[in-house]
């Protein structure tokens, strides 16, 4: 029993650590209060344990309990639905609102990262159990490293050339550089449009990038972390000063119409360049030529 206590422990520590680690809440606050944050490490130290615990299974031949445990770890399936009815009930207050594609790849995120942390207890324990605790203490350090460089991500910088441009109006027609976005026929309107209102466009680096770019949940979740991060001049009941992503046919560029409360145009960059790409919006586009031989040959 003593054998396997200390190296289970260690597992469990390096565990918690871990989810910590990737529970860092930036600027698109979520989880950002005391109970949300609560639940998540909660969770986070339940996979520890079962991460933990399987390693010591495994030398004893326990198989029986191995199936228990993977019984068990499938249960976080439910995380991603917490999570997605969460965000959904808190969207329709946002004046902003994240859409459907960003829950949904939050939810996905949070799931992963509790395997993420089962993986590292079960690693940690089983070097521990296998060779010593100076091992362990090394193969706990490389997962959470490997965690973070797992959970990380493309960003927008990664995929898009991203520029500040000039706001215009041609009548009531409001324009980001060549591209329509909208009419604005109150004055009143197109004078807080030319003081709070910010231009910038995305250029498209390659195929992918113009097709993750084209998708509206991609765009809407630029759109939300503008105004999360640098706020927004807007309230309910004012169309006219609703953010909008809208495409260039001609060159496939996206153009960015934001109503910033923070006018600081380096700041904005960063955080445009920082929205995380979204997977079920990125497509490969040397799968899709396989794909498509694929389809010819049958």
């Amino acid at each position: 029993m003593d054998r396997m206590l200390y190296p289970v422990l260690f597992g469990i520590l390096f565990g918690v650590i871990s989810r910590v680690y990737m529970m860092r809440t930036d600027y698109r606050q979520y989880p950002s209060y005391l109970h949300g944050k609560t639940i998540h490490i909660a969770l986070g130290f339940i996979a520890s344990c079962l991460g933990s615990v399987i390693a010591p299974a495994i030398i004893d031949q326990d198989y029986t309990a191995v199936t228990f445990f993977t019984l068990a770890a499938s249960q976080f399936r439910d995380v991603r639905n917490m999570e997605r009815n969460t965000l959904s009930e808190l969207d329709s207050f946002e004046i902003v609102p994240r859409g459907k594609t960003y829950i949904e790849g939050i939810a996905l995120v949070f799931e992963g990262r509790n395997y993420l942390v089962i993986v590292t207890s079960f690693l940690t324990t089983l070097a521990y159990l296998k060779f010593n605790v100076w091992v362990a203490l090394a193969a706990g350090i490389a997962c959470i490293v490997l965690s973070s460089f797992l959970m990380s991500g493309r960003k927008i910088r990664d995929i898009a050339d991203i520029r500040p441009i000039d706001l215009r109006f041609d009548d009531a027609g409001l324009y980001v550089g060549n591209v329509y976005m909208m009419n604005v026929g109150v004055n009143a309107r197109q004078e807080d449009i030319e003081r709070w209102g910010k231009g910038f466009i995305l250029k498209p680096k390659n195929l992918n990038a113009s097709v993750c770019l084209t998708n509206l949940g991609q765009r809407q979740a630029i759109l939300h972390d503008c105004s999360s991060a640098l706020g927004i001049y807007k309230d309910s009941g004012n169309p006219a000063l609703t953010p909008l992503a809208k495409r260039d046919l001609e060159t496939g560029e996206i153009a960015i119409f934001i109503l910033p409360r923070e006018q600081d145009t380096e700041r904005a960059l960063q955080v445009i360049g920082n929205v995380p790409t979204l997977e079920s919006a990125y497509r490969d586009s040397k799968k899709r030529l396989q794909i498509l031989r694929w389809k010819k040959g049958n």
